[in-house]
């Protein structure tokens, strides 16, 4: 069966083994609920190297996962992959599935570490793929580089889907305040750029059906 793998691992877990655990604790439980339950095939669960791993069915949107990991107040810094394509069949956990998809995800997590990337994206369609390797460290880039302000107001604005008057008063502060830290935090290239992954994405697993 096809299906979304995605690899989610804790950069430098090791100089903070609790700190990391407890932030994968918490961000398994944000990510409970995200997609509907026919999208998600396997709760998402963590190892003891601090590696999140979930599987979504074709057609979900994986990138929900970054955005909410990237956009959450307690964040740790992640290096991410979402590798598209076959699994075996099995039930439990993602910690406990496999297949080639699992497998592509474990070269290609391997491979954005000796790159410095921290987010790789594979559709199995090569010339997709191709743009998606260029593009989607881009995204992560962006995300990283975010204050702990622009979190707060990115997460308003994104995850939640608020208007920046809304975001004003929900912070209490002015409209002009959400919109000069959203224009500062490239909220506007962050939602952009997350949009045309996403089409590459759904673009490149269809190119290979």
């Amino acid at each position: 069966m096809n299906a979304i793998v995605l690899f989610g691992d804790v950069i430098r877990s090791r100089r903070n083994a609790t700190a990391s655990t407890t932030w994968l604790r918490t961000l398994t439980a944000e990510l409970t609920g995200v997609w509907p339950a026919e999208a998600q095939l396997a709760p998402f669960e963590f190892t003891q190297g601090d590696e999140l791993q979930g599987l979504l069915a074709p057609g979900a949107d994986p990138l929900l996962a970054v955005l909410h990991a990237s956009l959450h107040p307690d964040r740790n810094p992640m290096r991410w992959v979402i590798v598209a394509g076959e699994i075996d069949p099995g039930t439990g956990p993602a910690t406990q599935r496999t297949g080639p998809a699992f497998l592509r995800a474990r070269d290609r997590l391997a491979e954005a570490s000796k790159r410095g990337d921290n987010l790789l994206i594979s559709s199995g369609d090569p010339r997709t793929d191709s743009l998606l390797d260029r593009l989607a460290p881009l995204l992560a880039e962006l995300l990283g580089d975010l204050t702990k302000r622009q979190v707060a107001i990115g997460r308003l604005l994104v995850i939640e889907g608020l208007r920046q008057s809304e975001v004003a008063d929900r912070l209490h502060v002015s409209r002009a305040t959400v919109s000069v830290a959203a224009d500062r935090a490239h909220i506007r290239s962050i939602t952009r750029l997350a949009s045309a992954l996403r089409e590459l994405f759904v673009a490149g697993q269809e190119a290979t059906r």
